[in-house]
């Protein structure tokens, strides 16, 4: 479904982004993880079409674009939907109504049954539905943000930090959400620093450091070394912290 391909990107003297190549097929979850500043945010972008690649290539099911691209084609955009770990919906309005303006705005013709029915699968409660979104804990306004990409019938879910500030049970309500929608078909590739929470929602695992992918591995690969300890030695920030330690 989403293919990278050895995809470059440069700001001024930093490079960004080096080379990166990644694959998530339909029905994959990929989490790729990474200090800050490593080139997450970048790769999201440049998927997004809000930046164009200095090499490489992108491709979304059946549709590329690489550095001689003027933006990403419409046909790929209406394939995405994009969750930001602060979603961007109207806090006076309710759940439905930020679902029928967002409806307009990508020119789908839904009914208040299919808003009622996306906001069941998210398991928001429907004594909620028509109340408006500042009395939404952060986890309920990601609801809402699901539901729409379930109205879609987005195939490609791009999640950023999805999961930053969520209780422990909103999580797993999150981690039981985004297996649903992979089941069915979507692929998933989500950005975070919760490695809890990756380790068990992804298939797919990508480590970025300073722009390039130092580790790839899968959930299977798990039952040899857990996660966090394979972040750390791709990073190499464990033995750095210890050393400091050491040295006092």
């Amino acid at each position: 479904m989403l293919t990278i391909n050895q995809l470059s990107k440069q700001f001024s003297d930093h490079l960004a982004l080096d080379n990166l190549s990644l694959q998530v097929n339909a029905g994959e979850i990929y989490c790729l993880l990474g200090s800050n500043g490593a080139g997450k945010s970048t790769t999201f972008n440049l998927i997004l079409g809000f930046l164009t690649p200095d090499s490489g290539e992108i491709s979304i099911e059946q549709t590329r674009f690489n550095a001689n691209s003027k933006s990403i084609v419409q046909s790929a955009r209406e394939k995405i939907a994009y969750i930001p770990e602060q979603m961007s919906l109207y806090s006076e309005f309710s759940a439905i109504e930020n679902l029928h303006y967002l409806a307009l705005l990508s020119g789908l013709k839904l009914t208040q049954n299919d808003y009622g029915a996306a906001l069941t699968q998210t398991g928001l409660a429907s004594e909620i539905w028509q109340k408006p979104l500042k009395n939404y804990s952060k986890g309920m306004r990601q609801k809402v943000g699901i539901a729409f990409a379930i109205l879609r019938q987005a195939k490609l879910l791009l999640l950023d930090e999805p999961t930053s500030g969520l209780d422990p049970s909103a999580m797993e309500e999150f981690v039981c959400i985004v297996k649903m929608l992979a089941k069915r078909g979507a692929a998933v590739l989500m950005v975070s620093h919760d490695l809890a929470c990756c380790e068990k929602l992804a298939d797919k695992f990508g480590i970025l450091k300073q722009g390039k992918l130092v580790a790839q591995f899968t959930h299977a690969d798990l039952q040899q070394q857990a996660l966090e300890p394979r972040y750390h030695q791709a990073l190499g920030s464990q033995n750095l912290i210890c050393e400091a330690i050491e040295a006092e």
